[in-house]
């Protein structure tokens, strides 16, 4: 907020504002850190700006009672206004804690009051709008920003220069995110850079909040992009993040995400799970039913990251900056590269899904996140399936649900009830991939077999065996089909069915022996 001198007769200086009246019952008078304040007026702010500030102003009182609010908010003000008493209250009532590193937030909910609605509606219809005398530099910026979106767009968020000011942290960085003698609402912008090990330029570069990067001419781009197509299905897009932008998403990934907790039911790229343990959960059961997500990194968009590092405990900062670092949109002149595959509207639904920020896949961060951003759809489901007495598991995109007979009765009701939460939750269920299994035939859950035990597949084993054959009698040439590490590609076949199945390993691994490479 800037001043102008042009529509002020004069402008308030500190030592003229009205006297504290905290200071006469004998408390410390409210007063933000040294250097923080601007002095500075506005004709006629509307409500949203007002909140604004006062949320600001709260957010620094120093105790978070009704006295120290509503001493702060008549410092902004200037006077002690008679709606300011209940508006505290309102806060209070809505907030009983400190909510640290959320004043857009709290704003929002300050500018929903009657009591500050009222007051602004009645100062603008007796031409005597309320026009505050000191305005904090947080605040300030917050009227130069947009808000977190709640829609699948780009995000937007203060610069690092500008960021509220919020409790610092040790100089020396701690492993896995904050320790125990520090809080995640205290990680701002300087503890994000120093974790990341970037200075404050190169996190907002690479974060690119307000989208300078897209507007730059030639436009700048921190992606590298690579179809991959499918005989009758809608092609892959690989978005893989360039040298630098992977090292700090895969910092970010070690120091920031791995230790956030997950639900249970996800057993997709979380430490300690596997498809393994997840396909284990489902073994001996009467039905089996899959069901796959469409275009599953596509539909995570970045609300749904920074509500979710919100609800980790990060401030809006924070949250903003690691949103940004996480979420990309594809270029247009990518997405009409697209080559041939799949129905008109499957692929109007991926341009459309890729064309709007959301997590690219291709990037090191973004199973984690997408972890993170279901947990309620993860919870909703668990719960369903368990009112169903059923179990329920997710590999990434692939989910799996497995019951009694009275599931097995009920299996086309129960996967339209999956389908409309998956709908709830902003995601879509590809219909062409829904299986629903008797225990008379095979049932596998991402590819492990799983009637009697956990067992790999039998044409994925004489698949492997016969290929180890052919290498054997006829040199590996003859089956490396492009590959360019096919040893280390077929060791890594054979570890997985000796996770499954170890006698069958053990056959696999006497004919790779065989082989003379």
């Amino acid at each position: 907020m800037e001043q102008d001198d042009r529509s002020h007769d004069h402008v308030l200086r500190e030592d003229h504002v009205l006297p504290d009246l905290a200071q006469a019952a004998g408390r410390s008078p409210f007063r933000p850190a040294a250097g923080s304040l601007v002095l500075a007026r506005t004709p006629a702010p509307g409500v949203a700006a007002l909140a604004r500030l006062l949320a600001q102003a709260f957010l620094d009182a120093s105790d978070w009672r009704r006295e120290d609010l509503v001493d702060a908010g008549a410092y902004v003000l200037g006077a002690r206004r008679r709606w300011l008493g209940p508006l505290v209250r309102s806060v209070l009532t809505g907030y009983p804690r400190r909510p640290a590193g959320a004043p857009r937030e709290l704003s929002r909910w300050i500018a929903a009051q009657p009591a500050l609605t009222d007051a602004v509606g009645t100062a603008a219809a007796n031409s005597r709008p309320i026009a505050p005398s000191h305005v904090l530099p947080a605040a300030a910026a917050a009227d130069a920003t947009t808000a977190i979106p709640t829609a699948p767009t780009a995000p937007t968020a203060p610069t690092v220069v500008a960021a509220p000011t919020v409790p610092t942290v040790p100089t020396a960085p701690t492993a896995g995110g904050p320790g125990a003698h520090e809080s995640r609402e205290s990680c701002d912008l300087t503890w994000l850079a120093r974790e990341l090990r970037l200075t404050p330029g190169d996190l907002d570069w690479f974060a690119d909040t307000r989208q300078r990067n897209r507007r730059a001419v030639p436009v700048l781009q921190h992606y590298r992009y690579s179809w991959r197509q499918r005989p009758g299905r809608v092609p892959r897009l690989l978005e893989v993040p360039g040298p630098r932008l992977r090292i700090v998403q895969r910092r970010l990934l070690d120091r920031i995400l791995a230790p956030l907790p997950l639900h249970p039911a996800a057993h997709g790229f979380v430490r300690g799970r596997s498809a393994l343990t997840g396909a284990a959960l489902h073994t001996g059961a009467d039905v089996v039913i899959s069901l796959d997500l469409t275009a599953f990194f596509a539909h995570v968009v970045p609300g749904r990251i920074f509500g979710a590092l919100r609800q980790a405990g990060y401030p809006e900062a924070a949250a903003h900056v690691l949103t940004g670092l996480t979420t990309h949109s594809v270029p247009d002149a990518v997405l009409r590269s697209m080559p041939d595959g799949g129905g008109p509207d499957e692929r109007f639904a991926l341009r459309r899904a890729l064309r709007t920020a959301h997590l690219p896949q291709g990037a090191p961060s973004s199973p984690a996140l997408a972890n993170l951003a279901v947990r309620r759809l993860d919870a909703r489901l668990t719960g369903y399936a368990e009112a169903a007495g059923g179990v329920y598991t997710r590999y990434a995109d692939d989910l799996a649900f497995s019951g009694s007979a009275d599931l097995a009765r009920r299996a086309d009701a129960f996967v339209r009830g999956v389908g409309r939460i998956v709908t709830a939750e902003g995601l879509s269920v590809n219909a062409r991939k829904t299986r629903v299994r008797g225990s008379s035939v095979r049932q596998s859950v991402t590819g492990i077999v799983v009637n009697a035990h956990p067992n790999v597949a039998r044409t994925e084993y004489d698949t492997l065996k016969a290929i180890l054959h052919n290498c054997a009698l006829h040199g590996p040439e003859s089956q490396r089909r492009g590959r360019a590490e096919f040893s280390d590609h077929l060791a890594g076949r054979i570890a997985r069915v000796s996770a499954l199945n170890a006698s069958r390993g053990e056959k696999l691994r006497d004919a790779f022996e065989r082989i003379s490479w």
